[in-house]
């Protein structure tokens, strides 16, 4: 598991609790945030780690759960007719078998509408566990772009001593609407275009000069200013070395307010080997 930052580790303590006990849980979050993979980690914890682990779409329920043994792994629970609902809340209900059910949608705005059973939510949420979205820990691009690039470099058989400083800080910056899926994708298509020693900027094909605006939905006022000041807080920061005293005179505030400002919006010092 690659994580830093304090959102991953704190769901990793909150796993640990999960794992012991036979309860569902129910994984909320965007698209390729990862859900399956901390489903895997719940079961791999779990004191029935060695039975199967296994992996449904909704539409593939059918009758599995007559001889499934082990974990269940339901994805996007909340794309299910009523009819396959009501199919399974039936069925959980006399079934041994540990589910652990995820989905990327607003499940609660879902039951709000009619298109969800609210028995069949609260059966599941038992233990709800929502994955944060990447640009939410960006402690963790790094490590993970390293990662990829690891895989790929392999997948490609070419060489690269890393990332260019440029490319790293454009990784750092960009919002990732698709997560670490797209992060993967990103270093397996800068695998194969780059031609130099290291990956550069130029490699990774993301961004378009416009992502002060992140692209979850999120329209309150606080959330997008937040966003802009990240944003251009780093470029001043990068502009002037990462040198707090004279990015704070170009944002004509005092440094104490600077630090306070990095450390609550968690900008990251790309300067730092």
């Amino acid at each position: 598991m690659i994580a830093q930052s304090p959102l991953i580790l704190e769901k990793l303590e909150i796993i640990k609790r999960i794992s012991v006990t036979d309860s569902p849980v129910l994984i909320q979050g965007e698209s390729g945030a990862g859900k399956s993979f901390f489903a895997r980690i719940i079961h791999l914890q779990s004191p029935g780690k060695d039975k199967p682990f296994i992996r449904l779409y909704c539409s593939e329920l059918q009758d599995v759960f007559k001889e499934a043994e082990g974990t269940v792994y339901i994805d996007e629970i909340a794309g299910l007719s009523l009819a396959w609902q009501k199919k399974l809340l039936s069925v959980i209900q006399e079934s041994k078998t540990r589910i652990i059910a995820a989905t990327s949608m607003d499940i609660e705005k879902k039951i709000a509408s009619g298109d969800f059973i609210s028995d069949l939510y609260y059966r599941l949420n038992v233990f709800p566990l929502y994955i944060p979205p990447l640009r939410q820990r960006t402690q963790d691009i790094s490590d993970l772009a390293i990662f990829f690039l690891n895989k790929y470099m392999k997948k490609t058989r070419k060489t690269f001593d890393g990332f260019s400083k440029e490319a790293m800080v454009t990784m750092l910056e960009y919002s990732w609407p698709g997560n670490i899926r797209e992060l993967k994708n990103c270093v397996e298509r800068s695998c194969i275009n780059g031609q130099k020693q290291l990956i550069m900027k130029e490699d990774l094909s993301i961004g378009n000069g416009n992502q002060y605006f992140y692209t979850d939905g999120d329209s309150s006022l606080k959330y997008v200013i937040d966003a802009f000041k990240i944003k251009y807080i780093r470029k001043i920061l990068i502009e002037n070395n990462w040198n707090q005293t004279e990015t704070a005179k170009k944002l004509d505030i005092q440094r104490t307010y600077l630090s306070r400002l990095i450390k609550e919006l968690d900008i990251i010092n790309t300067n730092k080997e």
